[in-house]
């Protein structure tokens, strides 16, 4: 019985599959791969085909030769749709600057679990008539939707203003703050993509 259970567990990370993919990807036999890694072909084919799960200094050895970390073979399976669900419970909610000054937001990411993401989604909530956020910027683009409330968005070419149900996409290599105005509560979606 426990040695079904871990074959299941083990069997849901596909790592014999995993290297076999790399090893074709960089054209190597078997044999080649043998003799970077000093494992015997047959042993890497039974690796490959499930029959034997590598130790974990065996499985090192074959990362090493592909230039990658153990954790290529133990992140979310590229065979299988992602699905990453990020209940509010679990969220830590963060101001925009720490110490004692007063933040001019507080954010929660959405996807902090999600492995390699090249998009990064947050709640964020602008305090009412709070202090401007320091000017800043980072590589990619940025998108805000606001849900409830306004939003001051400051550019250097001039300042937008957004009400509830806006949305706005910027380059973010543009130096750019937010700030909540008016009295009303200001809460708005905020992701983030790398070039």
């Amino acid at each position: 019985m426990l040695s079904e259970t871990i074959d299941e567990g083990l069997g849901r990370y596909d790592i014999g599959p995993r290297i076999r993919e790399l090893r074709q990807t960089k054209n190597l036999g078997l044999v080649e791969l043998g003799e970077h890694t000093g494992l015997s072909p047959g042993m890497l084919s039974r690796i490959e085909t499930g029959r034997l799960y590598p130790t974990l200094p065996t499985l090192l050895r074959i990362a090493m030769v592909f230039g990658i970390g153990l954790e290529h073979f133990f992140t979310q399976d590229r065979l299988r749709p992602l699905r990453e669900v990020v209940r509010k419970s679990d969220r830590i909610r963060l101001p925009d600057r720490m110490g004692n000054a007063r933040p001019s937001y507080e954010f929660e990411s959405l996807d902090f679990p999600v492995e390699g993401r090249r998009v990064a989604a947050f709640f964020a909530e602008f305090h009412p008539a709070g202090p401007d956020t320091a000017p800043h910027h980072h590589p990619g683009q940025e998108r805000i939707y606001v849900i409830t409330g306004t939003l001051l968005l400051r550019f250097p070419d001039g300042d937008v203003s957004l009400e509830s149900g806006d949305a706005i996409t910027f380059d973010a290599t543009s130096p750019h703050s937010y700030q909540g105005i008016g009295s009303d509560r200001c809460t708005g979606i905020a992701v983030t993509e790398d070039d």
